[in-house]
């Protein structure tokens, strides 16, 4: 095992060659899936189980190689407890949780003090947004939140309805960004808490945080964001946004999984009523034991973001772009939902008119692809994201995400785009409604009988 860190030309070096060889094993096994449907009818396949290139990153990204290796010793040789103050075993522990909690604070401007460490950006939204409600109820029982959050947010706000409190659930523009008017008009005196994502993890809008952060501190709101999509991905300082709060996750920032983050901000102070009880670990808001494995892989994938942000971000935007020029030259009547400026480029949500979502992501089998948040992608209910934004249910029903990663390649990206337009068509010619636009037909001017 190396020890010390990577020099950034070196790493890049050797993420270049892992990325090839990814994309060449994914693009030749995705390849192979789509000949192995030429199989005849009852004759067994003698292809070995292939699986289809990755493009659902805001679902989950993969792990770095570098944070995997930071993890190892810790599952192995360093297996103390953390919080075992009586020998070397959980001193060397706890000292890597607490070289992690650094790495964490840096990359969002904070001080280590203010990071608890958490299973993941849902428990970190829970505590959140119930723990500060319901510290404050003696004296504030109002919550604004947007109609585009989380799933794990609305939740939570509407378990603090049920509790009494009053919450706000604000609309947003067809960009998928909130109006601020809007927004200081719905603050109340009694408001004690403003909830709202950085970058949305369906349609990869970014909203404007500095202004609203500014907002809350002029009116003496407590302000918390959902930065699972943005952490790592897009620059964010919880000082210049007036940030108060913000959940951040592991896995979306090529971290593991199960563990994430909450930052509380220290001064001015911010109180939580804690969720548990147990032994008062994490300043007392968040007890168990912290498991120092995963807690040292966050805090590397952190710091190699910080290395490495610029780089991943110029990247990916020239794939996402190669992706949409690609899709939209060959094909008509196809709408990028969500503000085209300001958003994240490796999430791209596309409509792909007169086609059925879910029929296009049967047919790209060969390529891991959804229509929307994991947490919900079970329901064949359009997004209640594209709803919000106004896309007309036909359209939010045809709608598909890709997502791009610090390893998606080139050829990969080819490859979707490829399979992607040959689908559409095929789907479209199978489409009645398809036909009728071609014939010039208005459908909006059709009077749809009801049986």
């Amino acid at each position: 095992m190396m020890s010390g860190r990577i020099l950034p030309r070196a790493t890049r070096e050797i993420l270049r060659s892992f990325r090839r060889t990814v994309s060449t094993t994914a693009v030749s096994s995705a390849q192979a899936a789509a000949a192995s449907e030429a199989t005849t009818d009852g004759q067994e396949s003698t292809q070995p189980a292939l699986r289809p290139l990755y493009l659902d990153v805001q679902a989950t990204a993969p792990m770095d190689p570098r944070v995997l290796d930071a993890m190892l010793p810790y599952d192995i040789s360093f297996f103390g407890n953390p919080h075992s103050r009586t020998h070397a075993y959980g001193w060397e522990s706890e000292q890597a949780v607490e070289k992690a909690r650094k790495q964490v604070a840096d990359i969002i401007g904070a001080d280590p003090r203010e990071i608890v460490f958490t299973s993941g950006a849902t428990e970190s939204n829970n505590i959140a947004v119930k723990g500060v409600a319901r510290f404050y109820k003696s004296k504030k029982k109002h919550v604004i939140t947007t109609q585009t959050e989380h799933k794990c947010v609305l939740d939570s706000c509407r378990s603090l309805e049920a509790e009494g409190f009053d919450v706000t659930y604000l609309p947003v523009q067809k960009n998928g960004l909130i109006d601020m008017k809007q927004l200081e008009a719905a603050l109340r005196p009694d408001t004690v808490l403003v909830s709202v994502m950085t970058v949305n993890n369906e349609i990869g809008v970014k909203q404007p945080m500095e202004q609203i952060g500014k907002l809350c501190r002029e009116k003496k709101v407590f302000f918390h964001t959902d930065a699972a999509q943005a952490v790592g991905k897009v620059p964010v300082d919880v000082n210049s946004m007036c940030i108060d709060l913000m959940s951040i996750s592991g896995h979306k920032i090529y971290g593991p999984k199960g563990v994430g983050a909450l930052y509380v901000r220290r001064r001015p102070r911010v109180r939580l009523e804690p969720p548990q009880s147990g032994g008062g670990q994490e300043r007392g808001l968040r007890s168990g034991t912290v498991p120092t494995p995963l807690v040292v892989g966050m805090g590397e994938a952190c710091a190699v973001a910080m290395e490495e942000m610029e780089y991943d971000h110029k990247r990916i935007s020239k794939l996402a772009q190669r992706l949409l020029d690609k899709i939209t030259t060959a094909l008509p009547d196809v709408i990028r939902n969500g503000d085209p400026e300001h958003m994240y480029p490796g999430c791209i949500n596309l409509s792909f008119a007169y086609v059925e979502g879910e029929s296009l992501l049967m047919a790209l089998k060969d390529v891991a692809l959804s229509s929307g948040s994991a947490c919900t992608s079970a329901s064949l209910e359009p997004s209640y994201v594209l709803r919000a934004i106004g896309a007309e249910e036909d359209l939010a029903h045809s709608s598909i995400r890709f997502g791009i990663s610090r390893f998606t390649t080139e050829e990969e990206i080819d490859y979707t785009a490829e399979k992607c337009i040959e689908h559409v068509q095929r789907l479209r010619e199978m489409s009645p409604l398809w036909e009728m636009v071609q014939e010039g037909i208005d459908l909006k001017s059709i009077q749809w009988s009801q049986h």
